[in-house]
């Protein structure tokens, strides 16, 4: 008898279905910190604020299936352009396994718990504000240093 082999294991990026794209997000809300980008180096500052559509408790989109619509420069990271986002975490699934480095034992599809990833640490609960509280021009006051990456 073989032994059952998970999705991500077994399976390139490109090769998942949606659904499975899909469950590789572990739900840090790291990706949902608005960035701001030095022109002349490139470099991306992360802040503590969040869209205004993250529910910040769960840390997760209130918005998803129409998050597009609302929010037009959001980040859609497919298995095409995953390595076009070098400002993701090395935390995040999509970029973890891109590099070809196993999903973390905190990883709810590893665990089965979607709260690990908030007890390891690795989440923006508790630490971030709404980019709604913040006028933009004040932005660059709430640049953070602990985004894991």
């Amino acid at each position: 008898m073989t032994a059952w082999i998970p999705f991500w294991q077994r399976k390139r990026l490109h090769e998942m279905s949606q659904a499975e794209w899909e469950s590789l997000c572990d739900g840090c809300g790291q990706c949902c910190l608005q960035k701001l980008e030095d022109e002349e180096t490139g470099e991306v500052y992360h802040t503590e604020l969040s869209c205004s559509y993250m529910d910040t408790d769960n840390c997760r989109c209130t918005v998803y299936s129409e998050r597009l619509e609302k929010v037009p420069g959001c980040t859609v990271i497919t298995p095409e352009t995953v390595a076009d986002y070098h400002w993701l975490p090395q935390t995040c699934a999509y970029r973890t396994l891109a590099e070809g480095r196993p999903l973390p034992a905190w990883h709810p599809l590893i665990s089965g718990d979607p709260e690990t990833v908030h007890r390891a640490g690795v989440s923006v609960r508790g630490r971030v504000l709404s980019e709604d509280r913040v006028p933009e021009e004040d932005w660059e006051e709430h640049i953070i240093h602990w985004v894991l990456s």
